[in-house]
């Protein structure tokens, strides 16, 4: 890629041509690889260890002080000023006569280099999250779910469904089998360690794209620059949900690869088919949106473009090979589809917000990122002729195309998600700019004023440039807290499994939690064997019960018929007015499903005339918002007998004696 940030140093700068590529910084395939695991341990034990030097002191609330905002600047500040000192000093010696380095700032400028994303995610999330236990947007909607399925992955090591006994999971379990290690390594529950994981996930990420970029680019700073405006980026819109984010982080990368990939190389090949493979066992979304709308695309448009079979061969074998890895994680529930006799249900595509009627277009934001994504735009429309920069180009064409499509498939009823890639098109323009930046800095000032530049010249222009970018970068960065506030007060306000609220706020009914959960547990029942029937969803996030029924049809697997298993709640309820206790626990025991072993109402043991309720979701899409709560309510009769009742505060919990 001709994406340079110095010159090569064969030759002083005063006498280098500045439209050749640069070769300075290029990393052999073993040293990228090489970088790639050091940049993972490294990234990922800095991480850990800050994570736990943040638990170790005493800071106020986010939500209350202004103490953590500050801190966290004085933290981005840090990272990304040695970032850029460091490359600065990097680029300095290349304007040498005779080019030299010691071998000391050798390691350590690798060292800042590859490891500052890691930083960055410290200082920018991690330090504002740092007296809470809880991940951003606390245990709100989707984060219930999610915190759900990490914490059946502590209890459980295998397929299992988040919610329902004896089901292999329908969602992809990689990131959360992998947290579920780190849980259970920690010995802290699932809940507990989501932020810890989300922390680590997208930090190792960004640290094993700076080598990646450093080897597609053969420039260190420009690498460094790159990884630095994704991580920076991926806080700001996209941390809520860490699996997916760590996926669209690498889709820049993946579309340079795949343009190397196309012309013949076979460790490009096989990178790309390894991103696609690990990225399914993450999130199936991604996965789809980069196999079509950028890999694919960009084969065909090679093998046109080049008038030959060779990219479509290769994409094959980039199918074959993602495949066999993909099914890892997606054997178990595929067979359970070929074998099963009930009607696949699912409405996870359900869903269309504001963003998803809408192009993105950062180009036009009056930001920082705004203006890099217009540099980005011009880049890659004036180097079109460049295979690699026509790639990026090509994947931001097949993203829109996904955009609009999405847009379509409401006429039949559903969507693409495709809301949730904007970040990708963010992220693809961006990297552009960067790279634009670079060939501008190398290339552009010397077509604008031919005259030679001295080493000192270019010494003061090299150094105007980095502390522009370190201060923007400073500014832009500073304000990720910021734009991620709602969700990091909902991380200090919501009361988590321990039933404290992190920011010492009186907590909300959750705190009773922990009673309802000993109370099951006296009964001689063990969580991970006990089927419950609630609607308290963060129970089930906390605690490793399997579930009668999902909270939603959204986030349900298709083999556990959540619309029948809603019917049948509701005719159990309709049923207890007019039955004894002995008929309702047959009619429990009748069920095609399991029934429950406990179950969680809101009610009130010494008035029972209204009965104890439970909700049903509906789900009633196009409307927006696409879910609907509605009440049953069962007969506290038919809990007479066979049944040990207890009241904890709103919540009436009824368990089977045994």
């Amino acid at each position: 890629m001709t994406s340079p940030a110095t010159p090569s140093h064969t030759a002083p700068v005063s006498e280098q041509k500045r439209t050749t590529a640069y070769h300075a910084d290029a990393l052999s395939h073993r040293s990228a690889l090489l970088g790639i695991l050091f940049a993972a341990l490294g990234g990922g034990i800095i991480t850990l260890l800050g994570w736990y030097a943040f638990k170790a002191v005493s800071l106020p609330s986010f939500n209350t002080s202004m103490v953590t905002r500050a801190l966290s600047t004085v933290g981005v500040t840090i990272t990304l000023v040695l970032a850029s000192g460091f490359s600065a000093w990097w680029i300095y010696d290349h304007y040498k006569e005779t080019f030299s380095r010691p071998r000391w700032r050798t390691w350590v400028t690798y060292a800042v280099t590859y490891l500052s994303p890691a930083l960055l995610t410290l200082a920018s999330i991690g330090l504002p999250l740092s007296a809470s236990r809880l991940w951003l947007d606390g245990v709100q909607v989707d984060q219930a779910f999610r915190t759900q399925f990490l914490t059946r992955s502590v209890d459980q090591m295998g397929y299992a469904d988040m919610n329902f006994l004896d089901m292999p999971t329908f969602y992809p379990l990689g990131w959360f089998w992998l947290g579920g290690r780190l849980g259970s390594l920690l010995g802290i529950p699932g809940w507990e360690v989501y932020q810890p994981w989300a922390l680590i996930s997208i930090a190792v990420a960004g640290c094993i794209l700076v080598p990646i970029w450093q080897h597609l680019t053969k420039s260190l700073p420009v690498g460094t620059a790159i990884v630095l405006t994704t991580t920076a980026v991926t806080l700001t819109i996209a941390a809520e949900e860490p699996y997916s984010a760590v996926i669209a982080m690498g889709i820049p990368a993946i579309a340079v690869l795949s343009a190397r990939a196309f012309q013949g190389s076979h460790l490009s090949t096989l990178a790309v088919a390894l991103y696609l493979g690990i990225s399914a066992t993450f999130y199936t979304l991604f996965t789809g949106a980069a196999a079509l709308t950028v890999v694919s695309l960009i084969a065909v448009i090679t093998a046109f473009y080049e008038r030959t079979w060779r990219p479509i061969v290769r994409l094959i074998i980039i199918a074959v090979i993602s495949i066999a890895i993909a099914l890892i994680a997606w054997a178990p529930y595929l067979w359970s589809v070929l074998h099963s006799t009930a009607p696949l249900q699912t409405t996870a595509q359900h869903y269309l917000p504001e963003e998803g009627t809408q192009i993105p277009v950062p180009f036009l934001s009056m930001s920082i990122v705004g203006f890099l994504c217009l540099a980005g735009l011009i880049f890659i429309v004036t180097r079109l002729r460049n295979a690699e920069v026509r790639a990026l180009g090509l994947s931001i064409i097949g993203i829109y195309l996904w955009t609009v499509l999405s847009m379509v498939m409401t006429l039949v009823g559903t969507t693409l998600l495709s809301f949730r890639l904007e970040v990708i098109v963010v992220l693809l323009f961006a990297t552009a700019g960067i790279l634009a930046l670079a060939e501008v800095r190398t290339a552009g000032i010397h077509r604008l004023y031919p005259a030679s530049f001295s080493p000192a010249a270019n010494k003061r222009i090299t150094a105007a440039l980095s502390i522009f970018l370190a201060l923007t970068g400073v500014y832009y960065a500073q304000q990720i807290p910021e734009a991620n506030e709602d969700a990091i007060d909902h991380a200090y306000s919501d009361t988590d499994g321990y039933g404290e609220r992190a920011d010492r706020f009186s907590s909300d009914s959750a705190h009773y939690y922990l009673d309802i959960h000993n109370f099951i547990q006296d009964q001689g029942y063990k969580a991970n064997e006990t089927v419950v029937l609630t609607d308290e969803k963060t129970f089930m996030a906390y605690y490793p019960y399997w579930g009668f029924n999902a909270f939603t049809s959204h986030y349900a697997n298709p083999l556990g018929e959540f619309k029948h298993r809603n019917d049948q709640i509701e005719a159990w309820a309709d049923e207890s007015w007019d039955s004894t206790p002995a008929e309702f626990q047959k009619s429990l025991d009748s069920a095609p499903w399991r029934g429950p072993d406990a179950l969680i109402f809101r009610g009130d043991l010494d008035n029972k005339e209204d009965g104890f309720k439970v909700h049903l979701a509906e789900d009633i899409y196009p409307n927006q918002p696409n879910i609907r709560y509605r009440a049953v309510f069962f007969n506290p009769e038919v809990f007479a007998q066979g049944w040990e009742l207890e009241q904890t505060g709103p919540f009436v919990t009824a368990v089977r004696t045994k």
